[in-house]
Formats: C-alpha cells, sequence, structure tokens
C-alpha cells in the first residue's frame, strides 16, 4: 500500500512516500513547506496523487498550529484524492525511531510533552522522571538536557536523527485507516490564545 505519511506538531515537518514497508522518499523541512515537500515525494518516486492510497498524520501533541496544518492538509488531501487515513502519536513516532528511549517532546512554557505511566502528558520538565542511563530524544530532551542529564539521563547529541519524528515511522504504525475528518489531534492543553482570553 502507498502510504503518504507527515507530521508537523513539532518545530520541524517531516514527511515521507512508503510503499509497504520500503521508503521512497523522505523530507525534513517546515510545516509552511508541507504541500510541496509532498510534490516533490511524489516526483522523485515518479508516482503521481492517485497513486496514492492512504495517509497516515501526527496528531500530536506538539505545537497547537503545527498540529492544526497536519490535520488541515490530510483532510484536504483525502477530500480531493478521496484517500483513507489514519492518526498517529507524534510521541509514538518518536519511541518507534529510537528502541528503547523516551521520547519527550518541547511544550512550551517550560514544559514538555511526555509518556507518563505510558500515557501522554503534559508536565515541567523537572517534574519528569528520569531513569538514570536511559536515553532520552526529541527537540524535548535537547532543549531541557542540562536538566536531564544533571538527573541521569543520557541525551544523544542535537544532531542524532532519533530527535526528528520521522514521518516513515507514521506510517509503519498507521492502522485503523478510516475517514480523515474522524482523525482528532491529540492535545493536552489548552492553546495560547484560548488561554490569554480567560
Amino acid at each position: 500500500m502507498l502510504t503518504l505519511a507527515f507530521d508537523t506538531a513539532t518545530e520541524v515537518a517531516t514527511s515521507a512516500l512508503v510503499d509497504d514497508r520500503e521508503v521512497l522518499g523522505e523530507r525534513v523541512s517546515h510545516a509552511r513547506t508541507l504541500l510541496e515537500d509532498v510534490d516533490a515525494l511524489l516526483r522523485q518516486a515518479g508516482a503521481h496523487p492517485r497513486d496514492v492510497e492512504a495517509l497516515a498524520v501526527g496528531i500530536g501533541p506538539g505545537s497547537f498550529t503545527g498540529v492544526r496544518i497536519g490535520l488541515a492538509a490530510a483532510r484536504g488531501l483525502a477530500l480531493a484524492l478521496d484517500l483513507p487515513g489514519a492518526g498517529v502519536s507524534t510521541l509514538a513516532a518518536l519511541a518507534e525511531g529510537a528502541p528503547g528511549a523516551t521520547p519527550v517532546i518541547d511544550a512550551r512554557r517550560h514544559e514538555v510533552f511526555a509518556l507518563v505511566g505510558g500515557e501522554p502528558a503534559v508536565l515541567p520538565p523537572g517534574e519528569l522522571e528520569v531513569e538514570e542511563g536511559a536515553t532520552y530524544v526529541g527537540d524535548g530532551a535537547r532543549r531541557y538536557r542540562a536538566t536531564l542529564e544533571e538527573r541521569g539521563a543520557v541525551v544523544p547529541p542535537d544532531d542524532d536523527e532519533r530527535h526528528v519524528p520521522r514521518a516513515r515511522f507514521h506510517a509503519a504504525l498507521a492502522r485503523d485507516f478510516g475517514p480523515v475528518r474522524e482523525i482528532e489531534p491529540l492535545y493536552l492543553r489548552v492553546p495560547d490564545a484560548e488561554k490569554n482570553v480567560r
């Protein structure tokens, strides 16, 4: 099955075209160039948009705006091409790309998104339970490297690719394809704009 996968929840956007388990192309850029990246992936693979059979989209947690961009793009593509889709947690994709590591995404406001007891949560980095000698990956792990390392965590170098939620892992994790309009974002708190209105 030819799957187009992408995630725009973090500071980088990733996209990939995957045929069953074979990665035909992959790009890392920014959310604003997502559709250009999709076009480039299709051209690189010699594929037509109508050849795509399914979408796998990152649902967060991450930037509220970033998650919305990804879901809006998925809904537009699904509508235009009559495609089914599946939502994949950005934390799950990070973990898939770094077996044994704990994914940590920068949540801004001096907080991180992480898995706590297997469930996604938002908390200050100093409250994240750290296992000495364990590896932590993601833009949150990079940003709060000092806080994590002083408590015994291992954080790979900033340029290590395990810090990026690569879309190939979204394609690998995607299950239960259905109507893209029914894919829900994984928001763990209210958006900044809504919070500031209160």
